[in-house]
């Protein structure tokens, strides 16, 4: 086995042993040649001419699409399709909403959505339906009918600038299908409008996707709620049949996480030998049930690991059953699986393995979904448990801090935002880093650029708030426990000496960064400033795929400052590169950073956050 390289280094000395398990480690060294012009964004294989691509003695394409239309093409249509993954959340999520039946755990956040939108039913069914079939209706819009809600759900100086821009978004497939029609063979060569576009497809993913997406789940298994949690590895308990769970739709599993609730499950787990049901979190989906754990009655076991723990996981011997919904569902999982004896059952199609059962969702039939996928777990525990080792490591850690959201925050401040604010002006904390997206093994390894540009970070006295695969990566490393203060700068540390916090706050999935959104939306409008003012700052230190160059584009459309450790493929055009670095923000505020090492990454992230406090007098 190569060298592994991870931040975690109980997962590294666990895969050590592990000599006879193939996971995405192993390939990293296979794949260590990278195609250059990939890396650039200059090649097309848009038609039988090509594939096109630009060289020194080559400045043009067959076509004539230049550098710059290559790379716009390429951009956009990453954006489009991390968008769609996106809107496809959203939408399944809506549906769960029009079929469900009352009572919800997060009433309270229906009937704040009911008041926004000015929803005319009465009930709480009727608000339901009538808030799944209001944001449906604005997916399903052409692109030339303005989404509704969209007002409703910004920051009003940010949604006044988009106007200005004409960057407001129509109906949110409408805009994924023409972005794809846009930069098909011979069509737009106009890179600034790509890029506008992508903008737009940017405030779609963030208002709908990720803000609506949050609403709408808080409301089928309850809001986050502060508290401290086992995280790692460790929540695995052999004694349970354990459910693996792979995806981002917390709306499509709070049936499931429901029935295993009731005492049937209880006996049927009994009679298959096994002490109870366990539901185990990887990936977003996870992290999400981990906010929510307060919700779960018992049968939410904790959050195990990011996207690339899932592989190892499966290894432990530990997992009885894997239901898949989504990404970050890896490929390579199916021969782990094929080995451990592990059934599979895909409820989503567009997360289909290909040794797994698909289970179509029903919409109207949630409860018989569930416990057919019960049923399979305890078959699967009683076939495979004499047949495999389970070698669950000690991993991870008690009492990481998770439930952060933009109501347990504001709660758990008093009622609030003013004392952080207090704490902004005086200079104990100096900024907020949003540190958020996914994990990927390229730059620098596994969370290792994401752990070391935290650390620099909360050094300089700016408290980090995580969304998405970070938080999972940062947690199993102890960077969500109270003692992880004494990393901190001292003003920083004295805080979260105060308060009992970490320095680092765990909102939870990828999803959660709409939480972010709304907790800057909030301090803006205490200040009376727009967004691009705040001395806060975004990071995607490891940035994987498609959706997080939608959740960049959101940001950029924010007015914020983004910083990406390695190119999102841009690099082979000039002017897709100043229109992004430079250009961009004098039109929303925001612009990208693109710096491949942890402390110039800090440094950088803290002169922005410096200026920003220095324009507000502060």
């Amino acid at each position: 086995m190569p060298l592994l390289c991870s931040a975690d280094e109980k997962l590294c000395a666990f895969l050590q042993e592990k000599e006879d398990v193939e996971t995405s480690f192993d390939r990293v060294p296979g794949q260590a040649v990278k195609c250059g012009f990939g890396l650039q964004g200059v090649c097309c294989r848009l038609c039988s001419n090509g594939p096109c691509r630009i060289t020194l003695k080559a400045a043009r394409g067959i076509c004539g699409a230049t550098a710059d239309t290559m790379v716009a093409r390429n951009f956009l249509r990453a954006v489009a399709a991390g968008a769609a993954c996106y809107l496809h959340v959203v939408e399944n999520a809506a549906n769960v909403l029009k079929n469900a039946e009352p009572p919800f755990p997060g009433e309270a956040v229906l009937e704040e959505l009911a008041s926004r939108f000015g929803l005319q039913a009465q009930d709480p069914r009727g608000k339901a339906g009538e808030l799944a079939n209001r944001i449906l209706a604005d997916l399903y819009r052409p692109r030339s009918a303005k989404m509704e809600l969209a007002e409703k759900l910004s920051c009003a100086p940010r949604f006044k600038r988009w106007q200005e821009l004409g960057i407001l978004p129509g109906g949110a497939k409408s805009e994924v299908f023409d972005a794809l029609v846009k930069t098909s063979t011979n069509l737009s060569s106009d890179p600034a409008d790509m890029l506008l576009h992508a903008l737009r497809l940017g405030i779609a993913t963030g208002l709908y996707s990720l803000m609506l997406t949050n609403k709408i789940n808080d409301i089928l298994a309850g809001e986050p709620e502060l508290g401290t949690v086992r995280v790692g590895f460790s929540v695995v308990d052999p004694e349970f049949i354990n459910i693996m769970v792979i995806g981002h739709q917390h709306a499509l599993l709070a049936a499931l996480q429901r029935e295993l609730t009731a005492p049937r499950a209880e006996e049927s787990a009994r009679q298959a030998g096994a002490r109870g049901f366990r539901i185990v979190g990887a990936t977003c989906v996870g992290q999400d049930m981990e906010a929510r754990c307060a919700h779960a009655g018992g049968v939410f076991a904790g959050h195990a690991g990011n996207n690339f723990t899932s592989e190892p996981l499966l290894a432990t011997g530990g997992i009885d059953l894997v239901v898949t919904e989504f990404n970050c569902a890896l490929p390579g999982i199916e021969e782990i699986c094929e080995k451990s004896r592990v059934r599979q059952i895909c409820i989503d199609d567009v997360a289909k393995k290909q040794n797994a059962e698909y289970l179509p969702y029903d919409f109207k039939k949630s409860r018989e979904t569930a416990w057919k996928i019960i049923e399979a777990a305890a078959e699967s525990y009683r076939n495979r448990r004499s047949q495999v080792a389970v070698t669950v490591p000690e991993h991870g850690c008690e009492g990481s801090l998770a439930g952060v959201g933009e109501k347990s925050l504001k709660k758990f401040l008093g009622g609030s935002y003013k004392p952080l604010l207090d704490l902004i002006a005086t200079g104990r904390i100096r900024g907020l880093a949003g540190v958020v997206g996914c994990s990927n093994l390229t730059t620098k390894g596994h969370d290792v650029f994401t752990l070391e540009l935290t650390r620099e970070l909360i050094r300089r006295d700016i408290l980090v708030l995580t969304a998405g695969c970070t938080s999972g990566g940062l947690a199993n490393c102890g960077m969500m426990l109270p003692e992880a203060a004494a990393q901190a700068g001292e003003n920083l540390q004295s805080v979260c000496s105060e308060l009992g916090i970490p320095p680092v706050l765990n909102f939870g999935p990828c999803l959660a960064i709409g939480r972010l959104e709304e907790v800057a939306a909030e301090l803006a409008a205490a200040l009376k400033v727009d967004l691009p003012q705040l001395p806060l700052a975004v990071s995607a230190p490891q940035w994987l795929e498609e959706q997080a160059l939608a959740d960049g584009a959101f940001a950029l459309a924010l007015g914020l400052l983004v910083h990406l450790g390695s190119p999102p493929f841009t690099g082979g055009s000039r002017l897709v590169t100043d229109i992004l670095t430079r250009d961009l923000e004098g039109l929303t505020g925001g612009k990208v950073l693109v710096e491949e090492e942890p402390v110039r990454a800090a440094e950088a992230l803290c002169d922005h956050i410096m200026k920003k406090r220095a324009a507000l007098g502060i």
